[in-house]
């Protein structure tokens, strides 16, 4: 599907690492050009021609991404420089000064280091513990579990909407309906479902929200923070500098702009915020549930090709998403990598940031191929067929 619109595949390449980063299409590569050398000036800054049409790209960017995730507000979108870096802001802009000593945080042991870390450096710092729900036999979250995992002392439920390991899609509309009775804050890592699912923040009424504009055709160092205005009109910056600030002339005497500048300091990643702009509508006209019927039929179609190969072990059996996460028996999952890679197959080998996963499946290291629109049967055909052959792989390892 679309597969003319991306440079890269042109090169012969089979790429099956979209979970770690996505390709990018020729219109989100000109859009970034465009900027470079048509009106390359900074942003909310001069007062001059070039300016003001960086300013208005810049925000159209900003309202493109509200509709795309239908916030009620354009305030409530803030560009940042990823998923990481929007975790990062809602933990320690916000929660830091929300939580205490002995409240609890619910997360899963499938989640990214970006939903893990902040979380853990917080326990260490205020006290708050770091909480589990459990896992049902597929891996899968269920809200059995989750009312089970939750106490008087839960004030927050931080998941994935999509896992990048397990590929399960989480049921967040029913856990924040249940999280919200309880008053408990709902915080979504969309990092790998807001590039495959639609997605309405207001009708799935989380809180916060963090995803990244690499894994969804535009380009690397671009992300989004969504949350409620009325919560992050409650969040402290954390950074601070120009173009965030109204006016300073002593300690006492700072004066923060309103939302969303307060919390964009610095010179924005124009480019990357115009360029992400670019393929969400990209995005839009393909179809986003265009998108996942036709990501849901090729992982059908690879599993019932790669459950025939007897030395294939798949971890995620079931999944919603586009990931599929195996070993071949006896092999180490880099080094099946490093063979599929001799015939321009890009794959994912290792522990995929999920380092505490490993107690729930069972093994350190996986193989992942994870899918998106513009991959083909044809290319799963060709992996099958280089998987095939077990005796293949170990000798040419050597």
């Amino acid at each position: 599907m679309n597969r003319s619109d991306f440079p890269l595949l042109k090169t012969g390449v089979i790429y099956l690492d979209n979970g770690a980063t996505t390709l990018k299409p020729q219109c989100v590569i000109d859009k970034i050009t465009e900027y470079y050398q048509e009106y390359s000036a900074n942003a909310h800054r001069g007062d001059y021609d070039l300016s003001f049409k960086v300013d208005e790209a810049y925000e159209g960017a900003r309202e493109i991404v509200r509709k795309f995730i239908n916030a009620r507000y354009k305030e409530e979108i803030i560009f940042t420089s990823g998923t990481t870096d929007s975790l990062n802001m809602i933990v320690f802009g916000f929660f830091k000064r929300f939580l205490e000593s002995g409240d609890e945080v619910l997360i899963t042991k499938s989640e990214h280091a970006s939903n893990v870390i902040p979380w853990f450096m917080l326990e260490r710092e205020l006290g708050a513990k770091v909480k589990y729900i459990e896992l049902d036999d597929n891996h899968y979250v269920t809200m059995e579990n989750v009312s089970k995992a939750i106490t008087p002392n839960t004030k927050v439920i931080s998941l994935a909407g999509i896992t990048n390991v397990i590929g399960d899609e989480r049921p967040i509309k029913e856990i924040t309906e249940y999280a919200h009775e309880r008053n408990i804050f709902v915080v979504v890592d969309g990092a790998q479902s807001v590039p495959h699912r639609d997605t309405d923040v207001q009708d799935l009424d989380i809180d916060f929200l963090a995803l990244s504009g690499h894994k969804m055709c535009g380009p690397t160092g671009v992300g989004v923070l969504y949350g409620k205005k009325e919560l992050l009109e409650s969040m402290v910056p954390v950074r601070y500098g120009g173009g965030m600030n109204e006016s300073f002339d002593s300690a006492n005497e700072v004066y923060l702009k309103e939302l969303p500048a307060r919390l964009e300091a610095g010179t924005p990643n124009i480019a990357g915020v115009i360029g992400l702009g670019e393929a969400i509508k990209y995005l839009e006209a393909i179809g986003m549930d265009k998108i996942k019927e036709y990501e849901c039929d090729l992982r059908r179609y690879a599993i019932d090709k790669l459950i025939s190969i007897p030395h294939i072990d798949i971890i995620n059996l079931e999944a919603d998403g586009g990931i599929i996460s195996f070993n071949v028996d006896d092999i180490f999952s880099q080094d099946v990598a490093y063979y599929l890679n001799k015939y321009h197959v890009c794959v994912r080998a290792g522990n995929h940031c999920a380092k505490i996963l490993k107690g729930e499946v069972g093994v350190t290291s996986t193989i992942r191929m994870s899918l998106y629109f513009y991959n083909t049967k044809e290319e799963i055909d060709y992996v099958i067929d280089l998987l095939k052959d077990k005796e293949r792989i170990l000798k040419e390892m050597i």
